[in-house]
């Protein structure tokens, strides 16, 4: 039960100067792998999962079944769905992980053009740490919408998640700042505090101004490289690989793994983090989130075939072919791109597609998953769906 509970909106008042920045802690080595023990896996005769990495960069996941989501942009209500239909989420609303020992992926891309982006990454949270006692995981990895949010760009923030920064940081007060208890538990407690808001919304009136500067304020609060939400984005890499397949935002390419994997994740997590060199600068990871062809714009293998001519497809194929061989994949999961027929896959089926747009602040439409089982692999859609299912790939 948690201790910390939302006020009366009327009563409550945004405290934004005597806020902690200090980040969540953090291991000292990012070479020791993390083993995620489950009583029940030595019942089962089940392999552990193994995590390398700080954030994490290489997962081992024997005989799991994984499933991962894509694009999600401030859709809480998306994000239940998408998380019900791959197994993993309650549908009583409990929010309880159902998953088992399934391996969850999320692929960026849960900030901006929605309203409850903070619920989500509280949810996700709320999973993992439910999904460690069950022999599963969750893993998250940044998109552009995260990067970007992190360097204080805020062109495409949905004003509504102006609303939830303050109300969280509210509630964190509430909290007495105990930044793991009101994370975790805000997912549980955030509807509420919107139905408050609401209420209250008419009283407002020609103060509408303040109250968004004072919105913008607890963003960048929360966000700039250092602030609390900041570094529990840091938790998370911009590429990640769950046995011999991989998952990123845009796209991984040969350059990006000549650079080196773990290198990569460490720059971000750190600049995230306001980990400054020694120097006291800080070092800006321009390989991994800046320009058209970095990890989490890259949209080179998300490019329609109307759109390409022979030698371009032929190009870009040889490009991903390298890419995998590089890192031993056989192959890579990718969102970023929308894709209006929804998740599908080319190249040989070595790259899958799956940010199908679902929020409402995109295209709102209907939640699709990918499940990986052994060397089998489908995309998940609604019963509702009267397309169904793709085809299971075998990749054996």
């Amino acid at each position: 039960m948690m201790r910390c509970v939302p006020k009366s909106m009327a009563a409550s008042s945004l405290s934004l100067n005597s806020l902690p920045l200090q980040p969540p802690p953090r291991s000292s080595s990012v070479a020791t792998p993390t083993t995620l023990n489950n009583p029940g896996d030595i019942i089962r005769n089940l392999k552990p999962i193994v995590v390398y990495g700080n954030p994490p960069t290489y997962v081992s996941a024997p005989a799991r079944r994984i499933v991962a989501v894509g694009d999600l942009h401030g859709d809480l209500s998306k994000a239940r769905g998408a998380l019900e239909l791959a197994g993993v989420l309650s549908s009583d609303g409990g929010d309880l992980w159902t998953g088992g020992e399934t391996v969850l992926i999320q692929l960026g891309d849960i900030l901006d053009r929605g309203e409850d982006e903070i619920a989500i990454l509280s949810l996700l949270r709320s999973l993992d740490i439910q999904a460690k006692a069950s022999g599963g995981a969750v893993f998250q990895v940044n998109g552009n919408h995260e990067t970007i949010n992190v360097e204080g760009d805020f062109r495409f923030v949905d004003y509504r998640s102006y609303d939830e920064c303050s109300d969280f940081l509210e509630y964190l007060d509430e909290c007495e700042h105990n930044w793991e208890e009101a994370f975790v538990g805000w997912a549980g407690v955030s509807e509420r505090w919107k139905e408050g808001r609401k209420m209250y919304q008419n009283q407002w009136g020609p103060w509408n101004l303040v109250k968004r500067q004072k919105g913008v304020i607890a963003r960048s609060i929360l966000l700039r490289p250092g602030g609390q939400l900041a570094s529990e984005l840091a938790r998370h890499p911009v590429v990640l690989k769950v046995d011999d397949w991989i998952f990123c935002h845009g796209g991984l390419l040969p350059h990006h793994v000549a650079y080196g994997l773990e290198k990569m994740n460490r720059e971000v997590s750190d600049w995230m983090r306001g980990v400054s060199e020694s120097d006291g600068h800080q070092q800006f990871p321009f390989i991994a989130t800046k320009g058209y062809d970095s990890v989490v714009w890259n949209r080179l293998y998300s490019r329609d075939n109307e759109e390409l001519d022979g030698y371009q497809s032929n190009r870009i194929k040889s490009l991903l072919e390298e890419t995998l061989e590089a890192v031993g994949a056989k192959a890579m999961v990718v969102g970023h791109t929308p894709q209006r027929a929804g998740a599908n896959c080319k190249y040989n089926c070595s790259i899958w597609r799956i940010d199908v747009g679902m929020s409402s602040g995109v295209l709102n439409s209907r939640p699709e998953v990918l499940e990986i089982r052994g060397n089998q692999v489908r995309v998940m859609k609604s019963k509702r769906d009267s397309i169904g299912e793709l085809q299971i790939v075998d990749y054996t």
